[in-house]
């Protein structure tokens, strides 16, 4: 089956190169009817291509004469996939494409159609993306380099320094990327310590392909091992909590790589770290619904002094009034 968008391009192709052409040989040469080489033109002149219908007997389509092709057309959908990707890039947290991203923007715009441009400046004055509150800046460099191991299945050695700890060299099986809440992250087996870990590629000083390959685990998921990784990240406390409620709901408090969240009776477990036991225990009183606390107990005792305050606050409330 033909590509439709490919046989516009095509009919532009024979526009460039004749100084007219019939609509009867158009088709001809397409191998379609008159009326979907019709269509084609139209497609065309939406685009902004100016293409010139001559009458006469059969007809005939040229371009305008002195109209230069620009190297690349876009629609305007694409357009503006194009250029809202540009801006979403500047809250990857990396730093060294920024200029880059203005250079391809000037010249996207320089070759769009006048209405079609016209469009990509108005949605970019009305709109404006809610870029996290923190990243992490991080080498493009380094996120190339990654990817391109992971794509080729190489081993990576690294020189990276771990929160707390001293810089160390580790060799590394690159699984994928994910960019979380204004961090890269890397899941990666490590050779160091014999199995799969997470890693902040903006804590990575250095990162140098190996000639070595190697095969990764079958069945891998990047987001559901990085997610859970994220859940039990080392902090103060290691938690565990019953609550009556389905995920679904849960998920609206408690986002991915905040917790884990599994199924158990007619509610859901939860697990995950924390550093703060009262913040922890305020959100889960946000969720609304029966909980049992299985560890740690100081989630309880965390739980009794939010409860003193707000009968404190009631208290003082109806003293007040």
């Amino acid at each position: 089956m033909y590509d439709p968008s490919m046989r516009v391009l095509t009919v532009l192709e024979i526009l460039q190169t004749r100084e007219r052409i019939s609509g009867r040989e158009l088709a001809a040469r397409l191998e379609v009817n008159v009326r979907t080489v019709q269509r084609y033109i139209a497609r065309l002149q939406d685009l902004g291509v100016p293409v010139e219908s001559i009458r006469g007997p059969g007809g005939a389509y040229r371009l305008r004469p002195g109209f230069r092709l620009p190297p690349m057309m876009f629609g305007t959908e694409e357009a503006l996939a194009l250029v809202l990707g540009l801006d979403a890039l500047s809250h990857l947290g990396l730093a060294q494409i920024a200029p880059a991203t203005s250079g391809v923007r000037a010249k996207l715009e320089r070759v769009l159609p006048a209405a079609v441009s016209e469009q990509v400046r108005a949605l970019r004055a009305a709109l404006e993306l809610d870029a996290p509150q923190w990243t992490a800046p991080t080498d493009v460099a380094l996120v190339t380099t990654l990817a391109l191991a992971v794509h080729a299945r190489r081993r990576v050695r690294l020189n990276y320094r771990a929160r707390g700890q001293a810089e160390s060299l580790r060799t590394v099986e690159p699984l994928g990327l994910l960019q979380y809440e204004g961090r890269w992250l890397l899941a990666a087996r490590c050779l160091l310590r014999g199995d799969l870990r997470s890693f902040r590629v903006d804590r990575v000083h250095t990162a140098e392909m190996l000639n070595e390959n190697f095969e990764p685990p079958v069945n891998f998921r990047l987001r559901e091992y990085l997610y859970r990784s994220l859940a039990f990240a080392p902090e103060g406390w290691q938690v565990e909590v019953w609550l009556d409620a389905p995920i679904s709901k849960l998920e609206y408090f408690l986002p991915r790589g905040r917790a884990l969240l599994e199924p158990e009776g007619d509610g859901t477990r939860l697990r995950c770290g924390a550093s703060d036991l009262e913040g922890f225990a305020a959100r889960l009183l946000q969720i609304g619904c029966r909980l049992e606390v299985r560890r740690p107990t100081e989630l309880i005792t965390a739980f009794e002094a939010l409860s003193r305050r707000a009968l404190e606050v009631a208290a003082s409330a109806a003293v007040s009034t």
